[in-house]
């Protein structure tokens, strides 16, 4: 892995992107994004998580974010994947009206059989590349990119009219996700 896809200060902020194994879309379903939403929640109040924008597409999840508390970054972003992923498995498969139930497990349980490092279903692949925001302009262009992405699949004319996003924060409104700190 190249040095610059590590984690190397504790207090800075930083963009991730993770995405479901085999780009898979999972998020097409609001329970399932919901569970992102309150695993950040968690974490922002008990983990020192601070959050500067966010972004649920339908197979993968853009954070820009710091840690402010005892937690490392990594430790941070390990947790809401273990975390997420855990929950996520047991909502598909508790969940009346999934379809692709199925499906969905087997190629959860094929990367796992692919992974050394889990056992029974891996959710969310294993590459992050977190990428240090060293200024405000890099953090602003993160953001952009991050609240575009909705606007770029073509969901939405206006990036703070996709509720799954932290761009209405920026746009002056409230989005779901309270406490997004908003960088001006």
């Amino acid at each position: 892995m190249s040095r610059n896809y590590k984690f190397q200060n504790e207090r800075g902020v930083y963009f991730v992107s993770f995405s479901v194994v085999q780009w898979i879309d999972v998020f097409t379903r609001v329970e399932y994004r919901d569970i992102v939403l309150d695993i950040l929640r968690f974490l922002c109040l008990n983990k020192g998580l601070e959050i500067f924008g966010w972004c649920i597409m339908t197979n993968h999840v853009h954070l820009v974010y710091r840690s402010i508390g005892l937690h490392r970054p990594e430790i941070i972003l390990a947790t809401l994947k273990r975390f997420s992923s855990r929950k996520l498995i047991e909502a598909i498969q508790s969940n009346p009206v999934e379809s692709r139930r199925e499906w969905l497990l087997s190629r959860f349980q094929a990367a796992a059989h692919q992974s050394s490092n889990v056992s029974r279903f891996q959710f969310w692949r294993h590459d992050n590349h977190p990428i240090e925001l060293w200024s405000p302009a890099v953090i602003d262009e993160k953001l952009e990119y991050v609240h575009n992405n909705p606007v770029e699949a073509g969901w939405v004319l206006q990036p703070e009219h996709y509720l799954y996003s932290s761009a209405i924060d920026y746009a002056g409104g409230q989005g779901l996700l309270e406490g997004v700190i908003v960088i001006r």
